[in-house]
């Protein structure tokens, strides 16, 4: 099993790190591969980002993604859609609990970013949901992140018409939500 390369970053999402709807360029993925870029920093990041992923289907791209990157850092940030489709939180749980163990058995550190979905889906569904990430953060003693749309979801003007995903000009406050999280492992 060939060793992490130093400075590789491997960004495993949903639509919310793959720019959607916007041009790559845009997204907060790529302003993060710019900041380190700015701050000679010598990282490559690969964005595995896929609009309407969910943690069965980051967990079934895992393998392929770490032997083709090599990353010494994964970002995951995954469990949205599972949690808009409603699905049972110990499956949840269960993919994500997989995804990090993979990950840290091939090397690599990992940064957790919790989802949060609109509270229409019940205090305890919502609040499941919530306490995965803190546990799994705690369990694996793994770093986690804020949420990625802090101060973002709950600006309407932040956030395209459906409500879900944010608008271009909100790319840069989510890489700053995630960058204090993120900076003690590079």
């Amino acid at each position: 099993m060939a060793r992490p390369a130093a400075g590789n970053i491997l960004v495993l999402g949903d639509s919310l790190s793959s720019a959607y709807q916007m041009e790559t360029e845009r997204g907060w993925v790529e302003r993060l591969r710019q900041r380190l870029q700015q701050q000679g920093r010598a990282h490559d990041v690969f964005n595995a980002s896929v609009p309407g992923q969910t943690t069965a289907g980051g967990l079934a791209m895992l393998d392929g993604l770490l032997s083709r990157h090599r990353p010494a850092i994964v970002v995951i940030e995954l469990g949205g859609n599972d949690g808009l489709r409603g699905l049972p939180l110990a499956e949840v749980r269960s993919n994500l609990s997989r995804i990090i163990e993979t990950t840290l058995a091939r090397g690599a550190k990992v940064l957790l970013i919790p989802v949060e979905i609109p509270s229409n889906y019940g205090r305890a569904y919502t609040g499941g949901l919530r306490e995965i990430y803190r546990d799994l953060a705690e369990r694996y003693g793994v770093r986690k992140s804020p949420f990625i749309l802090e101060g973002i979801a709950d600006k309407p003007e932040r956030m395209l018409e459906d409500g879900i995903h944010p608008k271009p000009e909100a790319q840069e406050a989510m890489l700053e939500n995630v960058w204090p999280s993120l900076l003690p492992l590079l």
